[in-house]
């Protein structure tokens, strides 16, 4: 069995960067962390290419040790980042937000999915969906990577950004319906290619 080229290796660890700095600006909302994450993702990647060991995808290898940069970035920077964007949004009332009846009903039915594994199987769908958590704003946008791409705990997350567990529950709650919504516009209602 053959070792792998390293020139090769690390050019496939570079032409990963584009997609790794997207998704750290996404999680960090600030560009030099962001970049400084990236950095230090391809810096230990390049440094310890026999870590990788082909047990994966470069690409999820990289955005695992991305994962743990992001968390790093969160803990050193924690009290840089401002949680509170004055948006008019984020200090309405959060139950104009339900989409629900009293009796627990939605007020408008849902679009049809159809069957969302095979949906989840598709690049167009995760380019849709990255693309609606980009549209998320900042504060939401944050809570829910922080909660389901980095895999954070309720309690981690309200302890790193001092919030209580009623203003997390109502964040992540609005994200995820500004998140259904945008992936019913743009995903579920057009036609895509299967």
């Amino acid at each position: 069995m053959q070792a792998p080229d390293p020139g090769s290796f690390d050019q496939q660890v570079a032409s990963h960067r584009d997609y790794l700095l997207r998704f750290a600006r996404l999680q960090l909302r600030n560009e030099t962390w962001a970049e400084d994450a990236v950095s230090e993702v391809l810096l230990a990647a390049l440094a310890k290419p026999q870590s990788f060991g082909s047990r994966s995808q470069l690409k999820t290898w990289l955005v695992g040790i991305l994962k743990h940069k992001i968390i790093d970035a969160l803990r050193q920077h924690g009290r840089e980042v401002c949680l509170s964007s004055g948006d008019d949004d984020e200090q309405a009332d959060p139950l104009e937000h339900i989409a629900f009846t009293r009796d627990g009903h939605f007020v408008e039915t849902p679009a049809e999915w159809g069957n969302p594994e095979q949906a989840l199987g598709s690049r167009q769908f995760f380019a849709v969906l990255e693309a609606c958590a980009g549209q998320l704003p900042a504060t939401q946008g944050r809570l829910f990577l922080m909660r389901e791409w980095l895999e954070l705990s309720s309690e981690e997350i309200c302890k790193e950004l001092g919030l209580t567990p009623t203003n997390l529950y109502v964040q992540l709650h609005r994200a995820r319906l500004r998140l259904r919504e945008c992936l019913e516009l743009n995903w579920f209602n057009q036609p895509h290619a299967a």
